[in-house]
């Protein structure tokens, strides 16, 4: 009876231990732009054996990511894109693999290469989107790319973004903080979609509502270790009553 009350102890101290572990790099990337906050959630899970098929564990689980949108931040610099309405940057890793950000700060390489805050390339409808040397992006509310000389009163068309709709669920968040799509993705409505420059979507993630969060997570693993001690507590109490006898 007590290594199952410990078992269920420690089992609950392990996932408030991973449940505050998310919530810790959600207030860790709390200023990150187009950062998505990363949900958590318990599952219950059938304890497989034999004599055990009513029994259930609870599991930590991470079923995905806040979809709601960040705030529009007014920033005044041409490399800083934004997104209105449901749609996703494609960029192309260093390995060439896809990935999809909604951080649309972007930086210009010596090659004249549209990149991402992370390194990876910007990708418009035919593939990166290059700058000729020297010029000013302008990006327009349809995704057009356009490169202008200084002084110029018009651009020249470099390219148009690449933008796609993924729907809640079809996206996994990767290592380096992009993410990624099991299948691919349909492009995005452009009706629906508009693209604003300098312009930055802040974190979705709220600081007040993840210190509530790590707050109860650390209660509960205090609690859970409570029980621990109670249980070790119990047995040393048994041994000396069987002991005296």
């Amino acid at each position: 009876m007590i290594d199952r009350m410990v078992f269920t102890a420690m089992a609950g101290a392990r996932n408030a231990v991973d449940q505050l572990a998310a919530t810790t790099n959600n207030l860790a990337n709390a200023a990150t732009p187009g950062f998505r906050e990363q949900l958590t959630a318990f599952r219950a899970v059938p304890v497989q054996g034999a004599g055990s098929p009513t029994r259930a564990s609870a599991v930590q689980t991470t079923p995905g990511f806040s979809s709601a949108g960040g705030r529009m931040e007014q920033t005044g610099n041409p490399l800083d894109l934004a997104l209105e309405g449901d749609a996703w940057f494609s960029v192309r890793r260093a390995d060439g693999s896809a990935a999809y950000t909604r951080a649309g700060r972007l930086t210009v390489d010596e090659a004249g290469v549209l990149r991402t805050a992370t390194g990876a390339a910007l990708q418009g409808t035919g593939g990166d989107l290059v700058m000729p040397q020297g010029s000013l992006l302008e990006v327009g509310g349809d995704g057009a790319v356009y490169a202008r000389t200084e002084g110029g009163v018009t651009g020249t068309l470099v390219g148009r973004l690449q933008l796609v709709r993924a729907d809640p669920g079809a996206l996994d968040r990767g290592p380096d903080g992009l993410f990624e799509s099991r299948n691919p993705l349909p492009a995005a409505d452009p009706k629906s979609v508009r693209v604003r420059q300098g312009v930055s979507e802040s974190s979705n993630v709220s600081v007040s509502e993840a210190m509530v969060q790590m707050i109860a997570q650390a209660r509960l693993f205090d609690l859970s270790m409570q029980l621990v001690r109670n249980a070790d507590q119990n047995a040393r109490s048994a041994n000396q009553l069987i002991a005296g006898r």
